[in-house]
């Protein structure tokens, strides 16, 4: 059983995207979702719904069967694609 919590996959999807917690805007979680540990692993959703806006991304959940984690879009228009989330 993978326990982990929204905080530390938001912290590793901005990390690969070279931002921080500094350059967030507003997220639907409360400090206490942010921290409620679930299992990501394959089975059940059990992380709570979100949406975190910065300052150049939105981050949002995203799931492969089960497997629970964080995908993000730019926020404003550009150049980047956006791949299918879920079958990554």
């Amino acid at each position: 059983m993978a326990k982990t919590c929204w905080k530390e996959l938001i912290s590793e999807a901005m990390e690969e995207k070279k931002e921080s917690w500094k350059d967030v805007v507003q997220c639907t979680l409360s400090k206490e979702d942010l921290l409620a540990e679930f299992d990501d692993s394959y089975g059940a959703i059990e992380g709570k719904p979100f949406t975190l806006w910065t300052k150049e991304r939105v981050y949002f959940p995203a799931v492969y069967d089960g497997e629970e984690r964080v995908a993000s879009a730019p926020r404003n228009p550009c150049d980047e694609a956006t791949r299918p989330v879920g079958g990554e």
